[in-house]
């Protein structure tokens, strides 16, 4: 790998980071370690909102920002902010879907959330692990910033409704879950909103697409097939291995580092 003229690492998390759920692995956590004392920015974009990274950073990485709920959360210096959210016409329209389909979901606001799917699914243990917020009724929440269909008759009919109102819909058919969120917000949407054109890319899944292709240097973690011929480079979705390509990134360092890599992100 040539010297990196980005300065900024953005890692995935679930299935790219952390493969229980809830940890992630002592060697992963030192490489990355490694990618911050050789210069590189971090930030760390998930499907998860900003909420459910805290416990899996653990404390972790505090300088880092957060990209939450596949672009519409936003952490600076730990201060989140909602930077999409769905407008009244096209969610309610969704939630007509939803009833028609007789579909459970998650619905995620900027800090709280509301579920009514069985407590038993496996998306459950994901939620709020940390005890940090309230399950509360959908109209308690403030504005809705991720939404996820976690059972129903139909998913896919339900993910063709989300196109037809223009939100971004990934379905994840290894999970049975729709993920949707407004409008074209997506991680790599996000990141150019912070001012980040140059970086490097972790991901695993369906959701990192734009933040893989649009990458410097780009890794797909695992083999799924909506990144094929996507990433510049794909390694074993196992601790080890990701260690290693982490570890190979740090050596390639940033180049021209400037006193303060996290100054321009504000």
């Amino acid at each position: 790998m040539a010297e990196l003229r980005a300065r900024t690492v953005v890692f995935d998390i679930d299935g790219t980071l952390c493969f229980d759920g809830r940890t992630i692995d002592g060697r992963v956590l030192a490489a990355i370690g490694e990618c911050e004392r050789a210069g590189f920015r971090l930030v760390f974009a998930s499907a998860r909102p900003v909420r459910d990274l805290l416990p899996v950073l653990d404390g972790a990485f505090p300088g880092a920002v957060l990209i939450g709920g596949n672009g519409s959360l936003v952490s600076v210096d730990g201060r989140v902010r909602a930077r999409a959210a769905f407008g009244v016409a096209g969610f309610g329209a969704l939630m007509e879907a939803v009833g028609r389909h007789g579909a459970s979901y998650l619905a995620d606001g900027p800090w709280d959330y509301a579920y009514t799917g069985p407590a038993d699914h496996p998306i459950r243990g994901r939620v709020d692990q940390g005890g940090l917020a309230r399950r509360v009724a959908l109209a308690e929440l403030p504005e809705v910033v991720k939404f996820l269909v976690v059972g129903g008759a139909d998913p896919a009919g339900l993910a063709e409704v989300g196109r037809g109102l223009g939100l971004t819909v990934n379905h994840h058919l290894d999970e049975a879950i729709v993920d949707f969120a407004p409008g074209a917000t997506n991680k790599w949407e996000a990141l150019r909103s912070l001012g980040i054109e140059e970086y490097v890319a972790f991901g695993n899944d369906v959701n990192d697409l734009d933040l893989l292709r649009n990458a410097e240097w780009s890794v797909r973690v695992g083999g799924h097939p909506a990144l094929d011929g996507v990433a510049r480079v794909t390694v074993a979705a196992e601790p080890a291995a990701v260690a290693a390509e982490i570890g190979r990134v740090a050596e390639a360092g940033p180049a021209d580092v400037p006193a303060d890599v996290s100054a321009d992100v504000r």
